[in-house]
């Protein structure tokens, strides 16, 4: 099974690719989507979207996991990045494609065991389980995790 993980956002959207084969877990691909800076929201969105659907046309995932938005202290902020949400959300369903959807809190609690651990934590722990020669980019990483989620909480159902 192909999982694509998902972690948006307006400046950078990271992706994760990975395969479930039985216990093991393989890293496929992971990269970033990064529109301009000087776009308005609304092409940064269509840059996402376009980029988004390119990524799933080419991978034919089996299945796909998405970042819940997290609100801390700026609701204007959250509010952007529910558009960025929107936009991959609408990509996959576009696709056909299967989607759930995990908060923060979850996907570091599947990946570290601990749900407040930080970034660094996370990245570490899916470099290790992924067997990658390095940390990958900040969101491409924690697009990796969120996959990883998926796949840990697929296999413990069934």
């Amino acid at each position: 099974m192909v999982i694509l993980g998902i972690d948006p956002g307006t400046n950078t959207t990271g992706y994760g690719l990975i395969k479930r084969d039985g216990r093991n877990l393989v890293h496929l691909d992971n990269g970033v989507i990064s529109p301009r800076k000087n776009l308005s929201l609304a092409d940064k969105l269509s840059h996402i979207f376009v980029e988004l659907k390119k990524l799933i046309d080419s991978a034919r995932p089996d299945i796909a996991a998405v970042e819940e938005v997290f609100v801390a202290e700026n609701a204007r902020s959250a509010l952007i990045l529910g558009h960025a949400r929107g936009v991959a959300l609408l990509a996959l369903s576009q696709s056909g494609i299967l989607t759930h959807e995990y908060s923060t809190r979850e996907v570091k609690k599947a990946i570290v065991g601990y749900g407040n651990a930080d970034k660094n934590q996370v990245a570490q722990m899916v470099k290790r389980l992924l067997k990658l020669p390095e940390v990958a980019a900040s969101d491409a990483s924690d697009a990796l995790a969120v996959a990883i989620c998926h796949a840990n909480h697929t296999s413990l159902r069934g």
